[in-house]
């Protein structure tokens, strides 16, 4: 089956052309009743001329006497005749009785328009051209009665070329308005038809660079019309794209970067695992070494353990997942129950902790998870520590809680120290072989729970000084 083409009808012509054809039919309707209007106006001056005359005459008859009245109308024939008019008195049975000069015959009337004459009203014919013998008349009948009798009237004419003449000459000005006006509002029409097909083309562009994938295209925009808003809609959905993408990106890295950390992390206890087993299996260990290779193996499977809590933890907390119950909790209790777990770890590397906080101090927080907390940052400590000391202390401070964790140890390189807060930061450093040792996600799992709390937490250190860790907790449920 054959597809018919459908054809197209651009915007630009559309525009244009919907400009143009209302221009038109505006100035046509215009032009016709100005026209009409001017013609009008013209008969109408030339029929209040004839009247005027005409009663002229009629009031001067009345005021002469018979013998005068021949001059009279001499005067007014040589006047009219002067302004090319002309006019005729009839009796009441419709008798010229004009001396010298002749005007039109009143006979000429129709039988309802004589009727009307000898009822006493006006007759007013703005244009005529079947009777009195010329191309055309304007002609009026003005009735003479006296005591509400019709004695007769005057009949009075005037050519109506001259007023011919006056509305061609007003018409051919009106045309050349029209078409001055036309030639304007067609160069306007196209000018503005242009300016909204460019701001729909650019935006067309636009979208095409979006379709392809370019999400930093932009378009100007304003508030001007409905064209300017829809180009700031479309600024703000390629805003909108490139915030998404941006953050696909980089959820695309961070995934990536976890396969890798992760596969860094589990290679070296899993290496660990497998070499000794394979040793106790074909017996490639010395007897007395077995069982330190079983502990190795052991404290290998534990860190892997650890390491995949740390991430399911960390997700978890990342995503919102984990619900905080918080409570009011004596500080000074927590402290010590992390001086107690941990004091062990501390005698190994020689470290003393100390607790410093009033027992009336509270803080409100989820008690496992400060717990928590805490026990990463002091272990933390511990590990980078040695034959020194680490402070636990609490304080009240506005309306806020402040703990505090230092240390004496080999402290952090200022350049290092935003990078503690991320995930499997001990990665990187492992692999630049700095002196550091590793922080794995116990610092990123300790910032999100901070977080949680509505709290903040900071680090201050000096390279082989120590290091301090501040966390701020509200004493309000905000």
């Amino acid at each position: 089956m054959m597809q018919l083409k459908q054809m197209k009808f651009k915007y630009f012509y559309q525009q244009f052309f919907s400009h143009i054809s209302i221009i038109i039919v505006a100035f046509l309707l215009l032009s016709i009743l100005f026209a009409h209007y001017v013609e009008n106006l013209i008969y109408e001056n030339k029929s209040d001329e004839l009247i005027s005359y005409g009663k002229a005459i009629l009031s001067d008859l009345k005021e002469t006497s018979p013998l005068d009245s021949d001059d009279v109308l001499n005067q007014y024939s040589n006047v009219l005749a002067a302004r090319k008019m002309s006019f005729s008195m009839f009796d009441q049975h419709g008798q010229l009785y004009l001396v010298n000069k002749h005007g039109p015959a009143i006979k000429n009337l129709s039988e309802k328009e004589w009727d009307k004459v000898t009822k006493g009203k006006t007759l007013i014919v703005q244009s005529d051209f079947k009777r009195f013998g010329q191309e055309g008349v304007t002609f009026v009948v003005l009735p003479y009665t006296e005591n509400g009798r019709f004695f007769g009237g005057v009949l009075l004419t005037s050519p109506i070329s001259g007023s011919s003449k006056m509305i061609q000459q007003l018409n051919k000005y009106l045309l050349y308005t029209i078409l001055i006006a036309f030639a304007v509002s067609f160069l306007q029409s196209w000018f503005l038809s242009r300016i909204h097909v460019h701001r729909i083309k650019r935006l067309r562009e636009a979208t095409s660079q979006v379709s392809v994938g370019n999400y930093n295209v932009k378009v100007n925009s304003s508030n001007f019309d409905e064209i300017g808003e829809l180009a700031n809609d479309f600024n703000h959905m390629v805003n909108k794209i490139n915030q998404s993408m941006l953050e696909i990106e980089s959820l695309e890295n961070r995934r990536r970067q976890f396969m890798a950390d992760v596969s860094h992390e589990m290679r070296t206890p899993l290496t660990t695992i497998s070499g000794v087993i394979e040793g106790l299996k074909n017996d490639m260990i010395p007897e007395g070494d077995k069982e330190r290779g079983i502990n190795l193996v052991s404290q290998e499977a534990k860190r892997l353990i650890r390491l995949v809590n740390e991430n399911l933890d960390f997700e978890k907390i990342r995503s919102n997942q984990i619900t905080l119950f918080k409570e009011e909790i004596q500080l000074l209790e927590v402290l010590e129950i992390i001086q107690d777990q941990l004091s062990m770890l501390a005698d190994e590397k020689n470290n003393q902790i100390i607790v410093e906080s009033e027992p009336e101090i509270m803080v409100l927080a989820d008690y496992d998870r400060l717990i928590q907390i805490l026990i990463n940052i002091t272990k933390n400590s511990i590990q980078f520590t040695s034959d020194g000391t680490i402070w636990l202390r609490g304080r009240k401070e506005d309306d806020s809680t402040i703990i505090e964790v230092e240390d004496t140890g080999i402290g952090i390189d200022s350049n290092e120290i935003e990078n503690i807060w991320r995930r499997f930061y001990k990665a990187d450093i492992s692999r630049t072989s700095t002196p550091y040792g590793e922080f794995g996600l116990g610092l990123s799992i300790v910032k999100q729970l901070v977080l949680l709390h509505n709290g903040e937490i900071d680090v201050t250190s000096e390279e082989g000084k120590g290091t301090k860790f501040t966390i701020r907790l509200k004493n309000d449920n905000d």
